[in-house]
């Protein structure tokens, strides 16, 4: 691919990403209220509506610093610029790397524009089984985890190496 379609392609999966998200978002924040919780799949599943201050699975939700959230944005945004210049590179890339970097910067986009905007990211989608719960996440945070599983597997895959020949003389 030449580098301004490498290019465009890239920066259009993160732009999708980011309107999935917003759009999801968007749906919850008009239809499901704070204490409505509607269960997709009984025991495994359920549509919430969940407002995290903190940072991924919750951290630092709890913490009373006036700084938590604009030290949360001024790391969100320094990874922003770094994926961003990534991207930028994005011929040099091998094609699953570049998605997987798109995909983690549309999900970025998506969380740090609830962060600025509102304070908060609205979560939606809760996984439990019994007691055992999974914090609840959204589109954005699914994205960040399949393109960061995406640079996983690209570095712990083995690659073949071609088959020694030695000559037996």
């Amino acid at each position: 691919m030449r580098e301004p379609a490498a290019r465009l392609t890239m920066y259009g999966v993160a732009a999708a990403v980011f309107a999935i998200d917003r759009f999801t978002k968007w749906m919850i924040e008009m239809r499901v209220s704070a204490m409505d919780s509607h269960v997709v799949i009984p025991g495994f599943f359920e549509i919430v509506h969940s407002e995290n201050r903190g940072a991924a699975f919750g951290l630092f939700a709890e913490s009373t610093s006036e700084w938590r959230t604009v030290l949360l944005i001024a790391f969100s945004l320094v990874a922003l610029i770094a994926l961003i210049v990534m991207l930028w590179r994005s011929s040099r890339l091998d094609r699953k790397t570049a998605i997987a970097l798109a995909l983690i910067l549309g999900g970025a986009v998506g969380n740090v524009f609830d962060r600025v905007r509102w304070g908060t990211v609205t979560d939606f989608l809760l996984f439990y089984i019994g007691s055992y719960q999974w914090p609840a996440f959204n589109a954005a945070d699914s994205a960040i985890v399949v393109g960061s599983g995406l640079l996983l597997l690209d570095f712990v895959k083995f690659k073949r190496q071609p088959a020694r020949t030695e000559n037996v003389s």
